[in-house]
């Protein structure tokens, strides 16, 4: 489903140096994989994964996402796919500040080719599912951290996406939330959506079928 090759990132230096986020990348994913990508601090972690997720489009190589060549696409057209297969969690939310939690998760819905009905049903099957009804017209800056990443996971899969990116999905809730959060992964995973996380946790990463580690921007298992 997913195929990097040779895929490399760097960052200009001076006098024509370079510094590598990425070096070499080779990774297959098959559909229905859960992959856990680890590694230290700084180790290129996020930086892969966002470029999975089509938001980084400075590097080089191969990325091709179901038979699709994303390296030959133009950048709406990246934009496009994206919106209509990827579900991201992202470490810092990225909710939109002057939309309340409704209209937050209804922007993904919005994208795809759903009724007006439809897309109200799967808004309020979500807030249900993640216990934020009484929520959902207040904005993220009156949610705490927690609560506002619950929101970016309830945006990243309302709308069934093929493949789920997360960033540190767990980073801000309590261990219990937590382990809700990776147990509907679990879900989500067994009724066919791949998934691949980016954590620290051991135990997270033990949900997944597979672990990649990486360090200084090279795959080292």
């Amino acid at each position: 489903m997913i195929k990097l090759r040779n895929i490399e990132r760097n960052y200009p230096l001076a006098k024509q140096q370079f510094f590598y986020v990425l070096r070499d990348i080779n990774l297959g994913v098959a559909e229905g994989d859960f992959v856990s990508i680890r590694g230290p601090s700084g180790a290129g972690k996020s930086t892969l994964l966002h470029l999975l997720g089509m938001h980084d489009f400075g590097w080089t190589g191969e990325y091709w996402l179901d038979d699709v060549a994303i390296h030959q696409l133009k950048p709406k057209e990246r934009t496009t796919l994206r919106n209509e297969k990827i579900g991201f969690v992202f470490q810092n939310y990225n909710l939109l500040d002057d939309l309340t939690v409704y209209e937050n998760l209804d922007i993904p819905l919005s994208y795809r080719r759903f009724s007006k009905s439809e897309r109200a049903g799967l808004v309020a099957d979500s807030l249900d599912r993640f216990q934020m009804v009484g929520k959902k017209d207040l904005y993220p800056r009156q949610l705490s951290g927690g609560q506002q990443q619950l929101v970016s996971i309830a945006r990243a899969v309302i709308a069934s996406p093929k493949v789920i990116l997360a960033d540190e999905p767990t980073g801000n809730l309590h261990s219990s939330q937590g382990e809700e959060i990776m147990q509907l992964f679990e879900k989500l995973n067994d009724a066919g959506t791949t998934i691949v996380q980016v954590t620290h946790s051991e135990k997270n990463a033990g949900h997944g079928n597979r672990i990649i580690q990486l360090r200084d921007g090279w795959i080292v298992n």
